[in-house]
């Protein structure tokens, strides 16, 4: 498949990157600075970069034309911390890829979430309500943009085939197994590889298991 990454540079854009590749994908990279991709990203064969920023128009369009997904690894970045931008950056980006999506005729989507977008199928956790109100207390801007990414999804998604991938606490070990299912279910985690995070992306675009759907994941 032919797949644009979105949220390249960061920890999960370059594990999903290398994923895809691993995988014989072929993989367009939009991104603000693809300087920062080591150079074993950039110079492969299947690998294709255009450069700009998330409200470009245009040449979003042109990253987009003739791709058969979206993944998207955009999220705050955890040295933002409380200093996310308050005016929801993420989700308007989201707003303006989606309608470029539709434009192009690109329906499916995989998109990086957290625990903090709810999901009507969650039942209580207390694991899950300590850290979404740590996050909400200490990182208040960034919740408010990630919950409007999701509300974003849902309301704009209408005609696309959506999965969200809600995450809990990231980690860097390389672990690629992963649990799939809501929170409070008695099987998900508080944890995930991004290794498991870029596993699940992949394995979800060639099988479309959790379309219309923002299942929590977590390693095991």
């Amino acid at each position: 498949m032919h797949l644009l990454v979105l949220g390249a540079t960061g920890p999960c854009g370059v594990q999903l990157i290398q994923e895809a590749l691993s995988t014989s994908h072929s993989v367009v990279i939009y991104a603000r600075s693809p300087q920062k991709l080591p150079d074993s990203i950039t110079s492969h064969s299947s690998v294709f970069v255009v450069k700009g920023e998330l409200g470009n128009v245009e040449l979003l369009s042109q990253a987009m034309a003739g791709v058969d997904a979206v993944l998207s690894a955009l999220g705050p970045a955890v040295k933002s911390g409380p200093f996310h931008p308050s005016d929801t950056p993420l989700a308007r980006a989201y707003a303006a890829i989606i309608d470029v999506m539709k434009k192009c005729g690109v329906k499916r989507l995989i998109a990086l979430g957290t625990a903090s977008i709810k999901d009507d199928r969650d039942k209580f956790s207390l694991e899950f309500v300590a850290l979404v109100s740590g996050v909400a207390l200490f990182a208040r801007s960034a919740y408010k943009d990630v919950v409007a990414i999701g509300e974003t999804i849902r309301a704009q998604g209408d005609g696309l085939e959506w999965t969200i991938a809600r995450v809990p606490i990231l980690t860097q070990n390389e672990k690629r197994d992963v649990l799939a299912g809501y929170i409070g279910d008695g099987t998900t985690k508080t944890t995930l590889a991004r290794a498991g995070f870029a596993a699940f992306v992949i394995n979800e675009v060639e099988k479309n298991e959790w379309c219309g759907k923002a299942p929590l994941i977590s390693s095991p």
